[in-house]
C-alpha cells in the first residue's frame, strides 16, 4: 500500500477514489459528521468484512450444503440472523485495536 497525497492508502500508485457528490454531501454537511481519514478498502478496519467471514465459516460448517441458490440464500439469511450479540460486541470493541494495528503498519497488512 502507497499513502497518497491526502493521506489515504493505496494497494498501487492509482489515486484514492472520492466520489465527488459524497465529499459535496460531507461538506455540505460537516457540522454534523466527523469525517475520518481512512484507507480505502481495508479489510481490516471494515467490520463488514469479519462479519461475512463469520457467515462463510458457518455455511462450511453445514452438515447440508446449499445445492442451488435459493437455498444458499436461505442458509446466509438463517446464519446472518443468528449471529450473536456477542460477536457485535466483540467485533465493536477489537476496532480500536485494528486501529492502531492499521496506523503502526501505516496502511499495510496487520495480524487481523
Amino acid at each position: 500500500m502507497y499513502p497518497s497525497s491526502d493521506g489515504y492508502f493505496q494497494q498501487d500508485n492509482a489515486p484514492c477514489h472520492k466520489a465527488r457528490i459524497i465529499s459535496n454531501w460531507f461538506l455540505d454537511h460537516d457540522n454534523e459528521f466527523t469525517v475520518l481519514k481512512w484507507p480505502p478498502q481495508s479489510p481490516d478496519l471494515n467490520p463488514i468484512e469479519h462479519l461475512w467471514d463469520v457467515v462463510e465459516r458457518e455455511l462450511r460448517a453445514l452438515d447440508v450444503h446449499p445445492t442451488n441458490l435459493h437455498q444458499l440464500q436461505d442458509a446466509i439469511l438463517s446464519i446472518w440472523a443468528n449471529i450473536s450479540k456477542e460477536c457485535f460486541q466483540h467485533l465493536v470493541e477489537s476496532m480500536p485495536r485494528r486501529i492502531k494495528a492499521v496506523l503502526k503498519a501505516k496502511g499495510g497488512q496487520t495480524q487481523y
